[in-house]
């Protein structure tokens, strides 16, 4: 009895597989062209305020969240005085 090894389906793709043309690609607006949510932008300019408190502080490290939640009462703070 001779066996014969089976066939792998993966291995060889018919001629018409091969000139299937490719789909189009939707053209995506670059990000930095697409409009800033106001959330984005709040978020954006607390990560920058709390940055800007770690180099006063001389970048030591374990200060991360007072940073931010400071950063955030300057920010938010002056959102709702304006």
């Amino acid at each position: 009895m001779h066996l014969q090894p089976a066939k792998d389906p993966r291995k060889r793709k018919s001629a018409q597989a091969i000139s299937r043309p490719e789909p189009a690609v939707s053209e995506k607006e670059p990000v930095h062209c697409q409009p800033v949510s106001p959330c984005d932008d709040l978020h954006v300019r607390i990560a920058q305020r709390a940055y800007e408190l770690h180099a006063e502080r001389g970048y030591r490290d374990g200060h991360a969240l007072d940073d931010w939640l400071e950063a955030e009462r300057e920010i938010l703070g002056l959102e709702c005085n304006a």
